[in-house]
């Protein structure tokens, strides 16, 4: 198979690359880039150097969809909701890992993003690509929404309790902490050095654009589900997310029925790790792999439980997650190209 992937030079696009190298079925992967066509791939990122030999290509829609297969959408939000439609006439699939696909409503998309929607019969046409819960419809799609990471890590620690109707719905507090690549290559105040280095800082409060996200996904599991809290942290590292998550139990459960309910709930997804009780991930233990880990603990004294969710922003939170749906849509194993271990330390 021949794939393209827009957005190459992006750590999202890159990390895409990286995979691909060795995935089983790829035969080519042609990189396209706006800002950097007709220079060697290997001068943005130099640990390439003798691995690829790749010109990057600029972006012409005609010429792309007559020399791939298939298209990985790795360009910044505002790209996809553009490129996408010009491709809708090609028999091209499509994982497109900004967030112009994601939000179904346009007006909303609008207000969180700050820009103009995707035409929505695209929008209509794109399945939300959270891989563990979505598998059916990621299966006959052409057009796949890939979560972002925060939302990818919070409703994987939410999925078990919000789909079985276990929690309340209105009581949902999330907080957030992010490594830096979160932000992109492109350097600003914000993820400067001196500015996040032996620093720790809350940022978008209550505006994060993820927040619809999350919400849009766990309503459609259960409609009765509520607004969440969702506050977000800048942590100096480069990978990682760990969320840390707080809800309540409408029900009663026993610590060690809500430690099997979790494990059960997972059981056949082979990139989700429920760790065992009293046990909880470090984002280093994920780090460079597409494993989702979790831990789950019951305060039983308020009926309270805390999850705690960690990925790899640029894996499990990107471009992992991206190869993984790729994997699904082909009718793949789901590990083809994923299956190596985290870096460690």
């Amino acid at each position: 198979m021949k794939i393209g992937i827009i957005g190459a030079t992006g750590y999202g696009g890159a990390e895409i690359t990286r995979i691909i190298r060795s995935h089983p079925h790829v035969g080519e992967c042609i990189l396209y880039s706006s800002s950097d066509e007709g220079v060697p791939y290997h001068q943005s990122y130099p640990h390439l150097v003798k691995l690829t030999n790749q010109i990057l290509k600029p972006i012409e829609i005609e010429q792309i969809a007559d020399e791939i297969d298939f298209l990985f959408m790795a360009a910044p939000p505002g790209v996809s909701s553009r490129l996408t439609p010009q491709l809708d006439s090609y028999d091209i699939p499509v994982i497109d890992l900004s967030g112009d696909l994601r939000i179904k409503d346009p007006s909303v998309y609008e207000s969180w993003y700050k820009r103009e929607p995707a035409p929505e019969h695209v929008l209509e046409k794109a399945v939300y690509g959270l891989s563990e819960l979505h598998r059916e419809e990621i299966k006959t799609a052409k057009y796949i929404a890939n979560p972002g990471c925060f939302p990818t890590a919070v409703l994987l620690g939410l999925a078990p309790l919000v789909k079985n109707g276990l929690i309340g719905e209105s009581f949902v507090i999330v907080d957030a902490k992010t490594g830096v690549s979160g932000a992109g290559r492109k350097a600003s105040m914000g993820t400067h050095f001196s500015e996040i280095n032996d620093n720790f800082k809350i940022y978008k409060v209550n505006e994060h654009q993820h927040t619809p996200e999350i919400e849009q996904a766990a309503m459609r599991w259960n409609p009765a589900f509520k607004p969440i809290t969702f506050s977000t942290h800048l942590a100096p590292m480069t990978r990682g997310i760990m969320a840390t998550i707080y809800t309540e139990l409408k029900e009663s459960l026993s610590g060690d029925e809500l430690q099997r309910f979790f494990s059960d709930f997972y059981q056949d997804s082979y990139f989700v790790r429920v760790r065992e009780s009293g046990q909880f991930p470090a984002t280093k233990e994920v780090y460079g792999s597409n494993f989702c880990d979790i831990g789950v603990a019951l305060d039983e004294r308020t009926n309270r439980v805390t999850i705690v969710s960690v990925i790899d922003n640029l894996m499990k939170g990107a471009a992992g997650q991206a190869v993984q749906n790729f994997n699904i849509m082909n009718g793949w194993s789901e590990t083809a190209g994923l299956d190596f271990t985290p870096i460690y330390p």
